[in-house]
């Protein structure tokens, strides 16, 4: 069981997600689902987990890319059927 899948509720500290950023380690607070149309299909979702303060960085360097599809709170993410998580 990853991280997304356990309740939010009932993750350890040790398990939290925490932000996709490099080298950060803050907890994380929103889900940035994005793909890469040359690799994926159009309905697959990869994600990526963003703190607060990487929120807006993350989301602009997929946005600038044509990746980013979503970016949703963690507490409100629902991952599609065939998505994978970081």
């Amino acid at each position: 069981m990853t991280p997304l899948d356990a309740p939010l509720n009932d993750a350890s500290p040790a398990d939290a997600p925490t932000c996709s950023a490099k080298g950060c380690r803050e907890a994380a607070a929103w889900v940035l689902a994005w793909n890469n149309p040359k690799l994926h299909t159009p309905e697959r979702r990869k994600t990526w987990l963003a703190c607060e303060e990487h929120r807006e960085h993350l989301s602009q360097f997929l946005g600038v890319r044509g990746f980013l599809k979503d970016v949703v709170k963690l507490d409100e993410w629902e991952a599609p059927e065939g998505s994978q998580r970081p």
